[in-house]
């Protein structure tokens, strides 16, 4: 593996990039991925996730236009829904300058792709977890601080509205989705997704069930609530299913068991 920093806001460092490394596929995942701290900090959030893309997109079409691009588009894009389950013909109605900037981003890539004829695939995942996620995201949070109340280093865990859904799903298998996009024949835009919802309570307690925690060490903080939030969301994955072969069937509960024992057991990932 060959690490190479690079600040993709400037065009500059792309392009020695690209003539660095050669690179014929291209997966961005790079983005200001808080909901939250873009409410605090919408400049920056929209600015970055946005002129990020389009340097990447620009870099492509000059240097090399037979590159293959995945960009990682959100659920939250949707934000107000009308229907559910969400397909790929849902209208955008994005509730966060996070969910704005990747809608804008989202469109960027299509743009490119209609315009310019290049191979770019974006990727609608829904919620996906993983060890390696920081702790200022919903899930890791509540493992991370239930496990240190658990120890005794921690007395409880403030959380905001628990009464929001969300489709959660297993990270190492909707990378696996990204992947499946760039080899296909003609490029598209696929949601990934688990198909279902769950809300952030029932997680939270069955977190706190798995550790054996008294639940009155979860403390309601009205100064976690977000000023706009999708209610419930969750996804229609068959197009990914019919078209890249994609297969998911996860309930999350079981990706919940990973994750906890992941990170009682303190795992590590080597370089």
């Amino acid at each position: 593996m060959n690490l190479q920093g690079c600040d993709i806001t400037d065009f500059s460092q792309l392009f020695k990039i690209f003539k660095t490394f050669q690179p014929t596929e291209i997966y961005n995942l790079a983005a200001q991925s808080s909901v939250s701290l873009s409410f605090k900090q919408p400049i920056g959030t929209i600015k970055f996730n946005i002129e990020s893309v389009l340097n990447l997109l620009e870099s492509i079409r000059l240097f090399n236009p037979t590159i293959r691009f995945y960009q990682a588009s959100s659920s939250e894009m949707f934000g107000k829904i009308h229907q559910l389950p969400i397909t790929e013909n849902e209208v955008f109605h994005p509730l966060s300058p996070y969910a704005i900037s990747k809608a804008s981003a989202h469109w960027l890539t299509v743009n490119y792709r209609e315009a310019y004829d290049l191979f770019t695939s974006c990727g609608v995942l829904f919620n996906h977890e993983s060890y390696l996620r920081t702790n200022n995201f919903f899930i890791k949070k509540v493992i991370t601080e239930a496990i240190s109340i658990k120890k005794g280093t921690q007395t409880i865990l403030k959380v905001g509205n628990l009464d929001v859904k969300r489709d959660f799903g297993w990270a190492p298998r909707y990378v696996e989705a990204m992947y499946l996009m760039l080899q296909q024949a003609t490029p598209d835009d696929y949601l990934i997704c688990s198909g279902a919802s769950v809300s952030l309570r029932q997680i939270i307690e069955y977190v706190f069930d798995y550790l054996g925690l008294d639940k009155d060490k979860i403390v309601i903080d009205p100064e976690l609530f977000r000023p706009t939030d999708i209610e419930d969301i969750y996804g229609d994955p068959t197009k990914a299913k019919q078209k890249l072969g994609w297969n998911y069937d996860m309930h999350f509960m079981e990706v919940l068991n990973i994750l906890i024992e992941e990170e009682w057991n303190g795992k590590v990932f080597a370089a």
